[in-house]
């Protein structure tokens, strides 16, 4: 992955945090969102382990919305959840990627 297009989902990523942290608000839909978003961080640990690069999780990205999507409808299905899935995606992997061993803020 060339550095532009990882600039560019990184910031895909912050959007989805930002996204989720406007929905603190509404308390009921934001502990389901960061119940959502853990779940998939358990799958990234998982899939990644503990030891990757910001193109690692990049690369694992590309595909997450059809484990996610199983991920989320098996274990935490809310109303209107596969709305909401590419928030969580993006809130998670924005999370997920201060593990990488080369991240810098």
């Amino acid at each position: 992955m060339s550095s532009d297009a990882l600039v560019l989902v990184r910031q895909e990523w912050e959007a989805g945090h930002t996204r989720l942290e406007a929905e603190r608000e509404d308390r009921r839909r934001y502990h389901r969102l960061v119940e959502q978003l853990e779940l998939v961080v358990d799958e990234l640990r998982k899939r990644l382990g503990q030891t990757f690069t910001l193109a690692e999780l990049a690369g694992v990205y590309r595909d997450s919305e059809r484990w996610a999507r199983e991920t989320v409808e098996e274990r935490a299905p809310s109303p209107g959840w596969p709305r909401d899935l590419s928030l969580v995606l993006a809130a998670a992997f924005y999370a997920y990627q201060r593990g990488a061993v080369d991240y810098e803020p």
